[in-house]
């Protein structure tokens, strides 16, 4: 080899570096194109955490920006513990909040709040998906695998499973367009919906087109906060309005896998997959059995529905049977009812909606998979089946997982904010649940609690947004293969 092309070729070994994969790549030159590739790296090695840490980061850099004098309606500071429950909560697309949405911001603040319900509700996992894209400037196996996940958890616990899937890999960068388009189109047309009935009310024609957004916003992410000084007091009667808030609050608790499905063939439901059908069923089911409860529990209160009519009492205990699955909205005080309603409020909030949707709680699936446990359990049989599927065993112990740490947050969070507050278990129970379950529904306790019950809350609201599957994943940097098998012990149990 000359002089010549043997300097050429140390020349270009200089310039190359080789990656985790074995191949060369240029070594950027930039400190932009290094920080990419860092990040992309991270991406690869770890999505749940890279997921986790995107989260983070913009609850981070909403605070900041809470706290900016130019986002409160006095231009002052927002103090840190408001700044930072109100970035959570709207990230987490709670609903909860410490000040008063109405009144506190100024039109900048309204704006971060209408921006940041959106990006939470994308999803923790198909955001950092989109974000890993545009920084990596493609989608590799990996990130499909981070943004599938979303669709079905258990990617993450075990890996690429072999039963059919809510979305396949190669149909991941569809999901995404769907997600973005999804969220676009249902919440143009809920806002459609509600702009000619607060034109009808009186309200301004840009303070009413301005509003039908917010509102069809916070609807679709399950969120619950509202623009008015008195809430839904305005519109408690009008059940075209109340409808169109119930509309976007039932599509956005299915899932974005449920909406792609329906969008891929709306009428072949026989080729909707297993999670589809289990979502749509228990869906439908825990709505109206919610309603029928409240019926029955809240007909005699004369503080909610006593006073009404059969009709609009069937309507309101709908209403409320379906907000209490994430939404967040109500036409009443939620402390004006029974004990008994409380509790089941609890029950529907810790249950939440689909997964991978804009509603919180442990999911609806999850409690259909324990269901169908304990219904294969009582016929003798070894393995769970719905809708002409098995479902293996993997599965039911994830659910197990998923109930376990989620009902450990809520006791944990429980006993920290009766320590702090002093108020009653019900009380604290019916708002630590709601804050776990991104629900928003308040009983008033929050926006009372001192700065260190506000951390309490923010950090339980974390919790529930983040998953328990995707924060198992996260802090596990390695699952460990057992190569062996110990001698078999049957415990008694029950």
């Amino acid at each position: 080899m000359s002089n010549w092309h043997r300097s050429q070729v140390n020349r270009g070994f200089q310039v190359l570096s080789r990656t985790g994969t074995g191949l060369f790549r240029p070594r950027p030159h930039s400190i932009l194109a290094r920080i990419r590739d860092e990040i992309d790296s991270l991406a690869h090695k770890s999505p749940s955490r890279f997921a986790l840490l995107v989260f983070t980061a913009l609850i981070m850099v909403f605070t900041v920006l809470f706290s900016l004098p130019i986002a409160s309606a006095d231009r002052t500071i927002t103090p840190l513990h408001d700044a930072l429950f109100t970035a959570v909560s709207v990230i987490c697309v709670t609903g909860l909040t410490t000040v008063d949405m109405a009144t506190h911001w100024s039109a900048f603040g309204n704006i971060l709040v209408f921006v940041g319900v959106n990006i939470g509700g994308i999803g923790v996992l198909t955001l950092a998906s989109l974000m890993g894209l545009v920084i990596s400037r493609r989608l590799g196996l990996r990130a499909k695998l981070m943004a599938a996940s979303d669709s079905n958890p258990s990617r993450i616990h075990a890996g690429p499973v072999n039963e059919g899937q809510t979305v396949r890999l190669g149909e991941v960068g569809s999901l995404l367009v769907t997600v973005a388009v999804s969220a676009l189109v249902i919440e143009v047309a809920v806002a459609a919906m509600l702009f000619p009935r607060m034109l009808s009310a009186g309200v301004a024609t840009g303070t009413a087109l301005w509003h039908s957004f917010y509102y069809a916003a916070m609807a679709f992410t399950n969120t619950g906060f509202n623009p008015n000084v008195g809430g839904l007091d305005e519109f408690a009667d009008d059940y075209w309005f109340l409808g169109a808030l119930m509309i976007g609050v039932f599509l956005g608790s299915l899932g974005f896998p449920v909406i792609y499905a329906f969008a891929r063939g709306l009428r072949k439901p026989r080729l909707w997959s297993l999670h589809v059908k289990l979502t749509l069923v228990t869906t439908i089911v825990l709505m109206i059995l919610g309603m029928i409860i409240y019926i029955v529990l809240e007909f005699d209160n004369p503080k909610t529905f006593g006073s009404l009519n059969a009709g609009d009492t069937i309507f309101q205990s709908l209403f409320m049977s379906v907000m209490t699955r994430s939404g967040g909205f109500a036409t009443i005080d939620v402390s004006d009812l029974h004990g008994s309603s409380l509790l089941l409020s609890d029950m529907l909030m810790f249950i939440g909606g689909g997964s991978a949707s804009t509603a919180g709680g442990i999911k609806v699936t999850t409690l259909a998979i324990l269901f169908l446990a304990a219904f294969a359990e009582a016929r003798g049989k070894q393995e769970m089946e719905a809708f002409g599927r098995r479902i293996p065993s993997d599965i039911l112990r994830l659910s197990v997982s998923v109930v376990l740490w989620g009902a450990t947050t809520v006791a944990v969070a429980s006993i920290l904010i009766l320590h702090i507050s002093k108020e009653p278990f019900d009380v604290v129970l019916f708002d630590v649940i709601s804050a776990f379950a991104t629900c928003g529904l308040s009983t008033g306790l929050t926006a009372d609690l001192p700065p260190e019950g506000v951390y309490v809350m923010a950090a339980t609201m974390f919790m529930g947004r983040v998953g328990t599957v995707t924060l198992a994943a996260a802090l596990a940097a390695r699952h460990s293969r057992q190569l062996f098998k110990r001698p078999e012990e049957r415990p008694i149990v029950g």
